[in-house]
């Protein structure tokens, strides 16, 4: 844990229904000022600038009007595990020429042809196989991404990402994809009221990063940190997050509990 950080920062996972659905723009920019200052609060403990800490809101599994609502207040730029769903929002969302999409969740080599087409972002980049399909829609395309290299810090087999054993490896091959602009790490933390045992998996993270970035590979930067989620990402800041998936405390608690949307059979990189 950093140096003055107070160990009494809790989780809030498990109590759905903690957050209203957003339904109004003043709900929107109610939430968002609730959700930064929270960020902010958390920065001043770990002696950080607010501005070191970019919000990334979740829209997984919202309506097109929600999301607008949501731009109206402010945001630029959305969150989408699923490539279908988020392209589809690209498409009927058109005439909001600033508006970018970042795909956080598990990628099939499959969809790399939709991810090649809108998105700034990839944040769960976790095999070749991916790399290999991405590069070559991407050159198609005449596009780059951003990406950020997925690791598994809790030692769950549901979950997807690299072991961070495998991650040097990983990290040395990337240079051969020109399309691809690494830009750091992300992980998904334990889902558990036990704050100590989700901020482990974010020193983790944050620990390997700072080792690799010693002699990372030429071209691939690993400045960010993509870590923390609505019900920990005060923790996943305290320990060096520079990119936190915000999703239920900004639009609202979804239909069905947190648990439901956690990996049973694969990691889901959202909140």
């Amino acid at each position: 844990m950093n140096a003055g950080i107070s160990p009494q920062t809790t989780t809030l996972h498990g109590q759905h229904g903690r957050w209203p659905e957003a339904a109004s723009l003043e709900d929107f920019r109610r939430n968002l000022a609730a959700v930064r200052a929270r960020m902010a609060a958390a920065c001043a403990r770990a002696g950080r600038a607010p501005a070191s800490v970019r919000l990334l809101p979740v829209s997984k599994t919202k309506e097109e009007a929600s999301i607008r609502l949501a731009y109206a207040a402010g945001c630029r730029q959305f969150g989408e595990n699923k490539p279908q769903e988020a392209f589809a929002k690209w498409e009927a969302m058109a005439d909001l020429a600033d508006l970018q999409w970042s795909v956080i969740g598990h990628l099939q080599t499959n969809k790399a042809r939709l991810v090649a087409r809108f998105a700034t972002e990839f944040q769960a980049l976790d095999s070749l196989r991916v790399a290999q399909a991405l590069e070559r829609r991407l050159q198609a395309e005449g596009r780059g991404l951003d990406v950020f290299v997925q690791v598994n810090t809790s030692g769950e087999a549901s979950k997807y990402g690299l072991h961070p054993d495998a991650v040097p490896a990983f990290l040395r091959e990337l240079p051969a994809f020109s399309a691809l602009r690494v830009r750091g790490l992300m992980t998904l933390a334990l889902f558990s009221a036990e704050a100590e045992r989700v901020r482990a998996c974010f020193i983790l993270l944050r620990d390997l990063r700072d080792r690799l970035r010693q002699d990372a590979p030429d071209g691939i930067c690993l400045d960010e940190l993509s870590m923390g989620m609505s019900g920990d990402y005060e923790i996943a800041i305290e320990e060096g997050a520079t990119v936190v998936r915000v999703g239920q405390a900004i639009f609202g608690a979804r239909p069905t509990p947190d648990a439901h949307y956690w990996p049973s059979s694969g990691g889901d990189a959202s909140d």
